[in-house]
């Protein structure tokens, strides 16, 4: 026999904002936090990536393969986040186009 959804482990644990009631603005600090976690965890990837090339330069580190696994790790974050970015400015400026 197969349990649906809502009987166990739902939909409910996983994202607990969907039982809620949704405030206007509790969204505003759930995406300030949003964004200011994503930024610091880029920075976070960008100093990791700076301290792996550093090591291989000064000759602690001799895995190659591992330096540029971080500085690709943090090339591909940056990009999320800039993209993350374009989409909230594009939303934005959608909402101001609109008519009231």
């Amino acid at each position: 026999m197969i349990d649906g959804i809502e009987s166990g482990l739902g939909i409910a644990q996983a994202f607990p904002s969907v039982t809620g009631e949704a405030k206007p603005g509790n969204l505003a600090a759930d995406g300030g936090k949003f964004f200011g976690e994503l930024v610091s965890k880029v920075s976070e990837l960008q100093a990791q990536s700076d301290t792996a090339i550093k090591g291989l330069v000064s000759g602690e580190s001799k895995g190659l393969h591992e330096v540029m696994i971080a500085m690709e790790k943090s090339s591909i974050s940056f990009q999320f986040l800039s993209q993350v970015r374009n989409k909230a400015v594009e939303a934005y400026q959608e909402v101001m186009r609109m008519q009231v």
